[in-house]
C-alpha cells in the first residue's frame, strides 16, 4: 500500500488541492460547536513534515479545516478495486476543542491549554498533562517544551502566594516502575488508605529555581529508554512520568498541588512493528494495551448517563500500571477535583494518514457527548444551584464574623463552580478579608461544603432505589420542590442541639462575653507555668460547663483529634479560669458519623 501511494504522490497531491479549493467555495461552519464544561481538553497538534519527509517527496494528507479551530480533516486514497477505475480520495473530519497546524508555536498550546493548569494545581487542585500519539509524531518534543514554560510559570513570581515545589520522575515500563532521578532505581506503585497513588521508594526532590527543575528533568531523561524503530531512531519504550508537588507553607494542614506531565510511549502500527525482535515486540504489546486501558478510563470518566438510571460508570484503572499511576484523572470516587489536558500529537505524512486516523479517532472519542441541558431551580440549602449573586448574597450573612468578601471569594463563580474550587483556594481567598483568621476561613468553607454534602443526602432521600425521583402520586414539581424544602427544615431541627452555638438568633449579635453559659465553646489564654493541662503551643480550646464565684468558670479541655480538623472534649481535664481569659467563642458542630467535633462558623 505504501508503494501504490508514493507511486501516486502527484496524483494525491492533486486530489487534496482541488478538495481544499472545493472546500474554500462552500460553506463551511464559521466556528467549531461550543465543548460542554468539562475538567477534561482535548487538543490535537499537527507537526511540520521534516526535511527527510519532504526530500523523499512525502506531502501532508492531515490538515486543520480553516475557519474551525477545532476540526481536523484527513484524506485517503485507496487502491480501486478495478484497474482502470479512477484514483479518489476518502476524506474524514475529525472534531475536538482545538487543532494546531503546522506553523503553531509551542508557546500557542501552553497559552490556550496548558497554562491553566499551573494556577489550577498552584492553588491545590491537581491537573494532567498527556502527550500520545504515533511514534515520531512529536510527543517528547512538544512535553519538553511544555516543561520549560511551566517551569518558567511556577517561578516567574507572578503566581500568588509562595510554594515549595518537588519533582518525581517515574517510568514505567511494561508492569514495572524506576525512579529516573535515581538512575532507574525500581520502585512501586502502592496506594493508601485514602486512596491517593504513591511512588514508594522514588525520589522526591525540591528545587527552588525553574532551572534546578528543568535540570532534574533532563537528568531523568537521560535514563530514560529508548530504541531504534522503523519510524524513529530515538523512540521511547516506555511512559514517561513527571510529578510536580506544591506544598503550600502558609497552610501546611491544607492539600497539596500536583501537577503531572505525561510522556506517554509512541503507539505502533503492524508495518512499523515488521522488523521488531521479540522484545521489541512484546514492548509494542505492553504500550499498546496500556494505551488501550487508558482510553477506556478516560471514556468512562468522562461519560455521561443520559437516561437518566443513576449507574455508574465501568472504569477499569487497575488493569495497568499506568492508569493506577493516573488514577485521579478517571476515578469516579475521587474527592478532589482535576484538570486534564490531552494533546493528540500527529504525523501529518500521507504516508501514515492510517495511523494518524487512529489517533485522531481516539481523540475524538476522548471528547465524549455532551450532557443534556437540565433547568437547575434555585434551592437555598443547594448551593450548587446557586447564581453569583445568590451565592454572594450568602457569604454576606452566612461567612461569620468579620463577614467575607463575596466579591474576593467568588468575584464571578456561581456555587457550582466554587463547590469545585479546590480547599486551599478558598481558604486562600478568604483570608484575603481583613480580619479573617484561618481557623475562620477553614470553617467556613467546611460549612459550605457540609451545605452541599448535606443538600446531596436529602436528595438522594427523595429518590426511590431505581434513582427516579418518587413523589406522591399526583404530586407536581412544586409539591416536589416543597417536600426537598421540608426535608431540609425537619433535618436542621435535628441538627440543633449538635452545635454549640447560641440558641437564641436575637442574643448572636451581642458580644460574648455578656452571655457565657454551659456548653459554649471559647478560645483562652492559659496562665504562665500551668501544669497538669495540655496546652497547646497554638490556640486553645475549652469548653464551659457551670459557673463559680467571682465570675470564674469551670471548663473541660477541647483537644484536636487524630482526624485533621476534627477536636475532642477531654470531660475529665476539668480546670477553673476567669472569664477574662476567653478570647473569644468557637462554635463546634458534632458530627453522629465520626463522632468527633468540627469548627463551624
Amino acid at each position: 500500500m505504501e508503494q501504490f501511494l508514493v507511486d501516486n504522490t502527484a496524483r494525491y497531491a492533486d486530489l487534496v488541492a482541488a478538495h481544499a479549493l472545493k472546500a474554500q467555495t462552500a460553506a463551511l461552519d464559521a466556528a467549531p460547536e461550543a465543548s460542554p464544561e468539562s475538567d477534561i481538553t482535548i487538543a490535537a497538534r499537527l507537526r511540520p513534515l521534516l526535511p527527510d519527509e519532504v526530500g523523499a517527496g512525502q506531502v501532508a494528507g492531515v490538515f486543520a479545516r480553516p475557519g474551525a479551530g477545532g476540526v481536523a480533516e484527513l484524506h485517503e486514497m485507496r487502491r480501486p478495486v478495478r484497474p482502470t477505475a479512477p484514483l479518489a480520495l476518502s476524506s474524514s473530519s475529525y472534531t475536538v476543542d482545538r487543532v494546531f497546524g503546522p506553523d503553531s508555536a509551542t508557546e500557542d498550546i501552553y497559552t490556550r491549554l496548558v497554562r491553566p493548569l499551573v494556577p489550577w494545581a498552584w492553588s491545590g487542585g491537581m491537573s494532567t498533562l498527556f502527550a500520545y500519539g504515533q511514534t515520531g509524531s512529536g510527543k517528547t518534543y512538544t512535553v519538553s517544551a511544555l516543561e520549560c514554560l511551566i517551569a518558567h510559570t511556577l517561578f516567574s513570581g507572578d503566581l500568588d502566594g509562595a510554594r515549595d515545589v518537588y519533582i518525581s520522575v517515574i517510568e514505567l515500563a511494561g508492569k514495572s516502575a524506576f525512579d529516573l532521578l535515581q538512575a532507574r532505581k525500581p520502585v512501586s506503585i502502592l496506594e493508601d488508605s485514602f486512596g491517593s497513588t504513591h511512588f514508594a521508594g522514588a525520589a522526591d526532590v525540591r528545587v527552588q529555581t525553574g532551572a534546578e527543575l528543568l535540570a532534574q528533568i533532563e537528568a531523568a531523561a537521560a535514563f530514560r529508554r529508548t530504541e531504534p524503530t522503523l519510524k524513529n531512531a530515538t523512540s521511547s519504550r516506555s511512559h514517561a512520568i513527571c510529578k510536580i508537588r506544591l506544598a503550600n507553607p502558609a497552610l501546611p494542614q491544607a492539600d497539596e498541588g500536583v501537577l503531572y506531565l505525561v510522556d506517554l510511549a509512541g503507539s505502533e502500527a503492524a508495518r512499523d512493528k515488521s522488523a521488531h525482535t521479540a522484545e521489541r515486540m512484546k514492548e509494542a504489546r505492553d504500550i499498546n494495551t496500556s494505551l488501550s486501558v487508558l482510553k477506556d478510563c478516560i471514556r468512562g470518566r468522562a461519560a455521561v448517563d443520559l437516561a437518566g438510571t443513576g449507574k455508574p460508570a465501568y472504569v477499569p484503572f487497575r488493569q495497568t500500571p499506568l492508569t493506577r499511576v493516573l488514577k485521579h484523572v478517571f476515578d469516579p470516587a475521587a474527592e478532589r477535583a482535576c484538570r486534564t489536558t490531552v494533546v493528540a500529537c500527529i504525523n501529518p505524512s500521507f504516508l501514515d494518514v492510517g495511523a494518524s486516523k487512529s489517533t485522531l479517532r481516539y481523540a475524538a472519542l476522548l471528547k465524549g457527548a455532551p450532557p443534556k441541558p437540565q433547568v437547575v431551580r434555585y434551592d437555598p440549602a443547594r448551593p450548587s444551584s446557586w447564581d453569583n449573586a445568590q451565592l454572594r448574597a450568602w457569604v454576606a450573612t452566612g461567612s461569620g464574623t468579620p463577614a467575607v468578601d463575596a466579591a474576593l471569594l467568588a468575584p464571578t463563580e456561581t456555587g457550582k463552580q466554587l463547590l469545585s474550587l479546590p480547599a486551599p483556594e478558598f481558604i486562600t481567598r478568604c483570608l484575603k478579608t481583613p480580619g479573617v483568621s484561618t481557623e475562620q476561613a477553614v470553617a467556613f468553607q467546611s460549612k459550605f461544603w457540609g451545605m452541599h454534602i448535606d443538600s446531596a443526602r436529602s436528595v438522594a432521600f427523595k429518590k426511590g432505589g431505581s434513582g427516579r425521583q418518587t413523589p406522591a402520586d399526583g404530586a407536581d414539581d412544586s409539591a416536589n420542590g416543597d417536600s426537598v424544602h421540608a426535608l431540609t427544615a425537619h433535618m436542621d431541627k435535628l441538627s440543633q442541639g449538635l452545635c454549640s452555638a447560641e440558641a437564641d438568633p436575637a442574643r448572636r449579635a451581642e458580644p460574648f462575653h455578656t452571655r457565657l453559659r454551659p456548653g459554649m465553646v471559647v478560645a483562652w489564654t492559659p496562665p504562665e507555668g500551668v501544669r497538669g493541662l495540655p496546652v497547646l503551643a497554638g490556640r486553645n480550646l475549652a469548653m464551659l460547663l457551670a459557673p463559680g464565684e467571682d465570675g470564674a468558670w469551670t471548663a473541660a479541655i477541647v483537644c484536636p483529634a487524630v482526624l485533621p480538623g476534627a477536636f475532642e472534649v477531654f470531660i475529665w481535664q476539668q480546670f477553673s479560669a476567669a472569664a477574662d481569659r476567653f478570647v473569644a467563642e468557637v462554635i463546634l458542630e458534632y458530627d453522629v458519623g465520626s463522632r468527633y467535633y468540627y469548627e463551624t462558623v
